[in-house]
């Protein structure tokens, strides 16, 4: 059991840092053609550092003239790109290329970089004594009050909260669902995928006392497999959103047995996830 915990401490800790460097030149780029860099880093107000933006648009997004939704993504590194992903990418772009090709689902995401060391502690709002002090407010705030309005000056978004979501896994998930409590008028759905509330531990009193509006839309993933706390923790934040009152119809715990923490398996779970997410008339 102390292994496991050890396996999972490393990958929230390894990771960003390997992901954030230059990836090898052998290794090729796997982005398709929707998938492209902000040419200037964004400031971030509150944190003293600019950040990296990779940007998907649907295949049709050039010649429709329509708006699109928006999914905002942590963890940008791994969405679309083998050649800069840390243990493989999510294939976002692939999934959303069959799934507009379908006539299912068109989106717009955005992905914010992560900070590499910042990471544990960009993405968690509260302080922590063994990774350091939160700076999970002022990077939710950055994607709220800076990069979401840039992006709808810039591109054909519908802006609103119900065509609004946001998503992420491990560190990701947890600032997924701070996003969304913090941010109720913003974000009407959030993919909270292998969520780390191992690390947050005052996130389930937050949570109690931020009751979501009964039309957001949570979707709750872990793997049977991803270490000693993970299932139970997602299973009692669970219940603190089924006492607050909110609706089952609008919230989704799957636990996938047998799977474990890692970008392979949050690939495999995307599709459904979308899909339920921006569910027509949700």
């Amino acid at each position: 059991m102390m292994r496991t915990s050890l396996l999972l401490l490393a990958a929230l800790l390894a990771a960003p840092a390997i992901a954030a460097d230059v990836a090898p030149a052998a290794k090729p780029s796997t982005a398709l053609p929707g998938v492209s860099l902000l040419p200037d880093m964004i400031e971030m107000p509150g944190l003293n550092r600019k950040r990296q933006v990779r940007l998907y648009l649907p295949p049709g997004y050039a010649t429709s003239g329509k708006r699109y939704p928006v999914l905002y993504m942590h963890d940008a590194q791994n969405l679309f790109d083998d050649a800069t992903a840390f243990a493989g990418e999510w294939k976002v772009d692939e999934t959303l290329d069959a799934l507009s090709k379908e006539g299912k689902l068109e989106l717009i995401v955005v992905g914010i970089d992560n900070g590499a060391d910042k990471r544990i502690t960009e993405l968690n709002a509260w302080d922590n004594t063994r990774f350091g002090q939160a700076e999970g407010k002022q990077y939710t705030d950055f994607i709220v009050k800076t990069l979401k309005p840039w992006i709808d000056a810039k591109y054909r978004t519908l802006p609103g909260r119900g065509d609004t979501a946001i998503m992420g896994s491990s560190m990701g998930g947890l600032a997924s669902h701070y996003a969304i409590a913090q941010y109720p008028q913003v974000f009407s759905k959030a993919g909270v995928f292998s969520p780390a509330y191992w690390t947050a531990a005052p996130s389930f009193d937050f949570m109690a006392a931020h009751p979501l509006p009964k039309d957001a839309r949570v979707y709750l993933l872990m793997g049977e497999k991803e270490g000693d706390s993970m299932v139970p923790d997602v299973e009692r934040m669970a219940g603190v959103v089924r006492k607050s009152g909110h609706p089952a119809d609008a919230t989704v715990l799957k636990i996938v047995p047998g799977a474990k923490h890692n970008e392979q398996f949050w690939s495999g779970e995307l599709r459904e996830a979308l899909l339920w997410m921006f569910k027509p008339g949700s």
